[in-house]
């Protein structure tokens, strides 16, 4: 990775709104982690409702399911990436999903949308958040690859009508489909008789509430085994100032062997604050 690929992506990303990076993990890590789930796409239970759709499978908490489905979260260019869209609009990224999605023969299109609709604040000013949809299986039109309105994450769509045509978002186990959340998508319909699977991983700002629980799908005795990066990346981090501690803390305490019972609450400000609340202090205690 490098400065200049870096740069070249996110000009393709800002221009559509989404871009299909090849070969971003060998073919080998995502059939390893297909084989890895295989009970999960077994067992999860078809969805219930319009928009997950009743002939799609579902399921989340992917870093317990396979150890290797840290590899895709923590894939250098795709955070590098995220980091570049989002951070600008808060101190830290945080995982926003993990999830297995698969798609059986009969299932229809789904309802174009864009996911920065699951919170209520002012759209437009920022990204709220990126997504990644690594195929494990190949994408076809056919079988209900990804459909991506390109140049939607740049004006107000109000009608199902002025979205434009569809790229459907063709690829192959080991390459990265990104796309903002603004960016207007949906799954297409799978018209074959084989079923397409895939996980996405999305990356949201550090201080939204995540449409995954992660302390849920991830409760201290899970996250203990993560890295200290993926630890961060699944909500054991806080967000300056004080968002998202534990009794005062920064919650990765709770992934020591013994946290104590009555944590020291500390401060956690950004430098700007820590000045600024440090010479009240010291003014009002006459220093």
């Amino acid at each position: 990775m490098n400065a200049d690929e870096t740069t070249a992506w996110l000009s393709l990303i800002e221009r559509d709104g989404y871009c299909i990076i090849p070969g971003a993990l060998g073919r080998e890590t995502l059939e390893a982690l297909d084989a890895d789930l295989s009970t999960a796409f077994r067992d999860a239970p078809m969805g219930k409702g319009d928009f997950y759709g009743y002939r799609t499978k579902r399921f989340g908490s992917l870093l317990r399911r396979s150890p290797l489905a840290e590899k895709l979260a923590l894939q250098p260019l795709i955070l590098e990436l995220a980091r570049h869209i989002l951070e600008p609009a808060c101190e830290r990224i945080q995982l926003n999903v993990a999830q297995g999605i698969a798609i059986h023969p009969g299932e229809i299109e789904q309802f174009p949308h864009c996911d920065h609709d699951m919170w209520a604040g002012k759209k437009g000013e920022h990204e709220y958040l990126l997504n990644v949809m690594w195929p494990l299986t190949e994408f076809t039109q056919a079988n209900g690859a990804t459909r991506i309105y390109p140049g939607t994450h740049r004006r107000t769509v109000t009608n199902l009508d002025d979205l434009g045509l569809p790229v459907a978002a063709e690829c192959n186990p080991g390459d990265a489909i990104c796309f903002l959340g603004s960016t207007v998508h949906g799954a297409g319909a799978n018209t074959t008789s084989d079923i397409r699977r895939a996980v996405v991983i999305g990356y949201s700002l550090g201080w939204l509430k995540p449409y995954e629980n992660l302390w849920l799908a991830y409760p201290p005795h899970v996250a203990k085994s993560f890295s200290r990066e993926l630890a961060e990346l699944a909500g054991y981090c806080q967000h300056r100032p004080n968002l998202g501690n534990f009794e005062g803390q920064c919650p990765s305490i709770l992934l020591n062997d013994s946290p104590p019972e009555f944590p020291q609450a500390t401060d956690a400000l950004r430098p700007d604050q820590k000045e600024a609340v440090y010479a009240f202090a010291k003014a009002r205690r006459g220093q």
